[in-house]
């Protein structure tokens, strides 16, 4: 299986990436977990990542994009994977495509995780991770962002019919029993 979980900051796609890794047995790859394994171990593209992030703005494609496949060129990867936090643009999203179709491979799932806006801050803020920009006008900035540079994601996979709505709110494990409707038995 390949995933992808996608939704605005917030929406939970870490925890239900982690859920549909244990349950399927397929790796969860997160870019924001490769950016803050590089920013906690201060590696130059740990420093130039936090000055992007810091200021609320996007890894430039390229970069993302080329990390990405860098990293499913891993063994673990050959069997499936879940992506979390990729594709965040319409670039990101045709290189994967393209990426995919090298390989001979397809996409299983697109799982848009939907969530209030107010419900988004509410949990940003209230999870603690010690961003820079954990602050309510931070997490505007992001969401943002997200509408206007990540959104377009979902119609460029809506127009390919892979799109699969999930009600991003209730208890995680209410939100992952919708998930495991839509995804094919393992």
């Amino acid at each position: 299986m390949r995933i992808i979980i996608f939704g605005p900051p917030g929406a939970g796609k870490g925890t239900q990436a982690s859920l549909i890794s244990e349950e399927y047995d397929i790796p969860h790859l997160s870019t924001g977990n490769i950016f803050r394994s590089a920013i906690k171990n201060k590696t130059e593209l740990g420093k130039e990542v936090k000055a992007i992030l810091d200021a609320g703005d996007l890894v430039p494609d390229e970069k993302v994009v080329d990390l990405v496949e860098e990293e499913l060129k891993n063994d673990k990867y050959e069997d499936g994977y879940i992506l979390d936090g990729f594709p965040r643009t319409v670039v990101q999203a045709k290189a994967f495509d393209d990426l995919l179709k090298k390989n001979g491979e397809t996409l299983t799932a697109f799982l848009q995780l939907q969530v209030p806006e107010q419900e988004l801050i509410e949990r940003i803020l209230s999870r603690g991770e010690g961003r820079s920009d954990d602050t309510r006008d931070g997490v505007k900035k992001r969401l943002k962002v997200y509408r206007e540079e990540t959104e377009p994601v979902l119609e460029y996979y809506g127009e390919k019919g892979a799109v699969h709505k999930v009600d991003g709110t209730g208890s995680i494990e209410d939100i992952f029993n919708r998930i495991t409707t839509i995804l094919p038995d393992n």
